[in-house]
């Protein structure tokens, strides 16, 4: 069975709670590492580790570095580094409040809280622009094959990696294109979710059709859309043994290789963007530090 941490695979909860850290200056945070791993429930909550906290404790994890930055032709897609990042599921805001809260404790004294997130899922797993979120997600073995890091060694295998974006939709923009116009920037239709024979370049389908990159760029998606009560817009989180295919998918939809950008940044654009390694399962239920020397 491989070790990975069962939510990543699972699907889109009801609701969801994304917590961000940096590193306390001066901090060591071998201790709230151990903490966490000992205290969490790997199918309720996500936990991901930044480059930063990696370094602090003296390892490399093979493959993780920091988001890269892009800018295409009126677009920019910003990196901001974290040092921890957790996804905690359910379908109660206050459950989710209160596990949040102990998280933060557990961690407190190496990392401090710098962003929280709400989300939930609109209707069948839609973006709030009402079209289909992670229509080509891989299902099945083709998931685990996508997501999954194995043949790494002990500690390693069962870890995945994570590209994770907050993404601010201008929802009163979108709604003054004209029905046909919003179908062609996701190059799919909104009533049946069909993909449109005639998207042009730039639509959403084109610029990241997975398997029209060499090699093919699948990536699980597990995207949710958020909102504080005067913006909304969607947490893009994608899987990945590798940052290889989410790399070349946003190169693609930022312009660097046709000069053609993503038409989705006619009414959106990411606010952020952290890379993080998620550790694999120990066989005790918590999560497998080994690769960290803890």
């Amino acid at each position: 069975m491989t070790p990975v941490q069962p939510a990543i695979l699972a699907p889109i909860p009801g609701l969801a709670r994304y917590l961000a850290f940096g590193l306390v200056p001066g901090a060591n945070p071998a201790s709230a590492l151990r903490r966490l791993a000992a205290d969490l429930d790997p199918a309720a909550t996500v936990v991901g580790i930044g480059r930063s906290a990696v370094l602090s404790v003296d390892r490399e994890i093979p493959g993780l570095g920091d988001f890269p930055a892009l800018t295409g032709s009126g677009l920019g897609v910003p990196s901001t580094p974290a040092a921890l990042w957790c996804w905690l599921r359910g379908d109660d805001r206050g459950e989710l409040l209160h596990r949040s809260r102990s998280l933060e404790a557990v961690a407190a004294g190496a990392f401090r809280l710098d962003a929280v997130i709400d989300a939930f899922q609109y209707r069948d797993s839609r973006d709030l622009t009402g079209y289909e979120d992670g229509t080509e997600n891989p299902q099945g073995e083709d998931a685990v094959e996508a997501a999954v890091l194995r043949g790494a060694g002990a500690g390693l295998d069962g870890s995945s990696f994570v590209a994770v974006q907050e993404w601010v939709h201008d929802l009163d923009r979108f709604a003054d294109f004209p029905p046909g116009t919003q179908d062609a920037i996701f190059g799919r239709r909104r009533s049946d979710n069909q993909e449109m024979d005639d998207a042009p370049p730039s639509a959403h389908v084109k610029r990241t059709a997975q398997e029209s990159f060499d090699p093919e760029a699948f990536v699980v998606r597990r995207s949710m859309p958020w909102s504080d009560g005067t913006r909304a817009g969607l947490v893009f989180v994608a899987f990945g043994r590798s940052f290889r295919a989410f790399e070349a998918q946003m190169r693609r939809m930022a312009g660097e290789e046709d000069g053609i950008t993503d038409a989705l940044f006619r009414f959106t654009r990411p606010v952020t963007g952290a890379y993080f390694w998620c550790p694999p399962v120990a066989t005790d239920g918590g999560l497998d530090l080994r690769a960290l020397g803890l």
